[in-house]
Parts: C-alpha cells; structure tokens; sequence
C-alpha cells in the first residue's frame, strides 16, 4: 500500500528554492494542490491563445491602479497547504515581492481547460472557493464557454452561470470590464 506524503506551503518554497523542480535548466510545471505536488498538463497553441486574449482583454479593460492582473503566476494558500497557478489572476495592485497573493487579494481567478476541465472544475475550483476566493471563471475550451463560479463556501461555490459563445460576462468587482465571450474562441 502507497500513500502521499503531505507537504506544506513553507516545505514546498524550499523545494523551489533548492530548485528540486529544474530539469535541464527548465522548471518543471507543477503546483501544490492539498499538500500534493501535482505536475501540470502541458499547454498547447489553444489554450495558450485564450491565454493571450484573455490577458489582452484584462489589462486593457482595467486601469493599473485598481487590478494588478497576474499570468501564470502563483496564489498562496497556506491554510490549504495549495499554492496554484491559475491562467490568471486578477488582484489587488500591490508588490507581491515578499509573499504571493493570497485568497484575500484576489478579485477574480481564471482557468483555462481544454485537456483540464474535469480537473479545473473538481478540484480545482472547490479549492478556490474553501479558501474564499470570490470568483473563478474555467474555460472550456472545446466546449466554447465560461463556468462562472461565485459565492464561495467551504464545499464549493453555490452559483454556477455557463456563459455560452455569444453572451457577455463581466467579474463582480469590475462589472465595467465585460467581456464578449466568442472573442475567445474566433
């Protein structure tokens, strides 16, 4: 019988700082999920093209004083023993320079799946609401929609809206940045 060692955030920071996640001179894609080192899917030309646009449209929908929006960058969530990586992360316009941001900071989460989906949905986005961050959007690629998850509670998030191609969204904190779903996906 196998069973997982559990780590915390502080044990996984010493890990990436004795650069445990280099090989050949490239950093290996993983995040701390519940205490667990979860090596991440590889990315592929669609999702790296949302991922584009998506950041497009967030930095140019919002003033730099009012959201700091992250790519690919960390989220710190000590409580939970997870320091995930969402696609982005829209957050409070401070330096990060001394600590990651944390569920606090964070107005919106965003997750981009097209090989991911079950997992960003199941795992992932309980994860986001136990520890409080308000909203998280996962994108489904293949399907050509948004998962619109708020009103986080510890068990998940209580309302879920799929926003389909043709359709608007726009994240409660900034309900002025709308976005035009089937940019996305033309």
């Amino acid at each position: 019988m196998s069973t997982a060692i559990r780590i915390s955030v502080d044990e996984y920071d010493r890990m990436i700082d004795a650069g445990v996640f280099v090989d050949q001179d490239k950093r290996r894609r993983v995040e701390l999920i519940q205490g667990e080192i979860v090596e991440m899917t590889p990315i592929g030309p669609p999702h790296e093209e949302i991922v584009d646009r998506l950041s497009r449209w967030s930095i140019d929908s919002n003033p730099a004083s009012a959201v700091r929006v992250r790519i690919q960058n960390s989220v710190g969530l000590p409580e939970l023993d997870s320091v995930p990586e969402p696609d982005l992360s829209w957050v409070k316009p401070r330096s990060y320079l001394s600590g990651r941001p944390t569920a606090e900071d964070v107005y919106l989460l965003i997750e981009v799946a097209d090989s991911s989906l079950q997992t960003d949905l199941k795992v992932k986005a309980p994860l986001f609401a136990a520890a409080g961050i308000r909203e998280c959007w996962i994108v489904d690629v293949n399907g050509r929609k948004i998962h619109v998850l708020r009103d986080p509670r510890p068990d998940g998030y209580a309302s879920e809206q799929v926003v389909e191609s043709g359709e608007q969204v726009a994240p409660l904190a900034f309900p002025s940045s709308v976005l035009e779903v089937r940019t996305l996906f033309e």
